[in-house]
């Protein structure tokens, strides 16, 4: 059985969950940055699925790692399956496979239910300020700061002009 680790790197923690992935004995690990405002495209992912073979087992820290939908989540899970590979998640300790593969799947389904269609905005709030006077800070523009944090580019305009407003202030 071949263990596959997949990590996206969507913050702090997402670089210790690559070595945690090496420490629980995955064979492979694979790491990304989400691309687009959703988030949910993922060639690295889709290139694991693609490759993954019977038997073998997805191992991921999070859930939120798999998508940021119930519906990305058991469409990875159905395309798992129908290779006879299973996916495993670090925290909270589960798999697809038995009885709580069951479970995953009934709550995955419960919560996709009940999820409004394209899934759900949050609002960012300060944080975002926060991350992207962090990038610019760094040298970053505003255009790779959008991709990067998955907002629009008048997004990080409008940010960026609040900051500035408030130091001339």
């Amino acid at each position: 059985m071949l263990r596959i680790g997949y990590v996206r790197l969507r913050d702090e923690r997402s670089a210790d969950d690559t070595a945690t992935l090496k420490a629980i004995g995955c064979h492979v690990v694979r790491a990304e940055e989400p691309v687009g405002p959703m988030m949910d495209e993922s060639a690295v992912l889709s290139s694991i699925l693609d490759f993954i073979g019977e038997g073998d087992q997805l191992v991921v820290t999070r859930l939120e790692h798999l998508g940021g939908a119930s519906r990305n989540v058991l469409e990875v899970i159905d395309r798992l399956e129908e290779r006879n590979a299973s996916v495993y998640i670090v925290e909270p300790e589960i798999s697809s496979q038995g009885e709580g593969g069951r479970a995953l799947r009934a709550a995955l389904q419960a919560v996709l239910a009940v999820e409004p269609p394209g899934g759900v905005r949050r609002r960012r709030g300060q944080s975002a300020t926060d991350e992207i006077r962090a990038l610019q800070a760094a040298g970053v523009g505003p255009v790779e700061i959008a991709r990067r944090l998955g907002v629009s580019r008048m997004t990080v305009w409008r940010k960026l002009r609040e900051v500035e407003t408030r130091a001339t202030a």
